[in-house]
């Protein structure tokens, strides 16, 4: 008989550690959006770490700001930020208070509440595509600004809570360098993801945009 998963909030301690061993082991854990229609469970394939001042990638990088703040808080919040104008992404904070770092959520399977992840994602061709992406996953979960500094380990529960479920198991992870970043940033492998699982986003090497003429 196959044991059910383990569904207690993954703990403050979990996630009060160094962000390069806090992103791997977070694949295959559970974050539950709890909605007023319903829960939807997301199992998490694929993530990115961000360490804060020593990582020219980091939105921390330069410094504390109001868009930032929540990533120099307690461990195990949320933080999440609007780019390009049009998508939400969200990361799950890490390390002691004052030093910030994050795992940014790239990727994930819609294992419970599928439909109503497919009324968000309505140009989803298959429930593959649902999650697959930072900003598919944060609008398949209806999360944008509000849900910014949410605490996703109170043993409560809230709008959102990291589950420990069940982690891959390190044969099974994945690396290699982040989507988009430039600069020395890009050169980190510090993009993990599940071997083989299709809802696994594409890499992307970074482009740089071209200025309007």
């Amino acid at each position: 008989m196959i044991a059910a998963p383990d569904r207690t909030p993954l703990t403050r301690e979990f996630f009060d550690r160094p962000v390069l061993e806090v992103a791997p082991d977070l694949l295959g854990r559970v974050l539950v959006r709890t909605t007023p229609d319903g829960p939807i469970e997301l199992r998490l394939t694929e993530v990115e770490a961000y360490d804060g001042p020593d990582d020219p990638g980091s939105h921390a990088y330069r410094g504390r700001t109001a868009r930032n703040g929540v990533m120099f808080g307690p461990p195990g919040h949320v933080y999440v930020y609007f780019t390009y104008g049009m998508w939400f992404c969200m990361n799950l904070v890490c390390g002691p208070a004052g030093r910030p770092s994050g795992v940014l959520l790239r990727a994930g399977e819609v294992v419970e509440g599928a439909e109503l992840a497919r009324k968000r994602r309505l140009s989803a061709r298959n429930d593959k595509e649902l999650a697959k992406g930072p900003a598919r996953l944060a609008t398949a979960l209806d999360v944008d600004r509000s849900l910014d500094g949410t605490d996703a380990c109170a043993p409560e529960g809230g709008p959102l809570t990291m589950l420990t479920w069940a982690p891959v198991s390190s044969d099974q992870v994945r690396s290699g360098p982040r989507t988009g970043v430039s600069g020395d940033g890009g050169v980190h492998p510090w993009r993990f993801w599940v071997a083989n699982d299709p809802t696994v986003s594409p890499y992307r090497a970074h482009t740089p945009r071209r200025r309007s003429t």
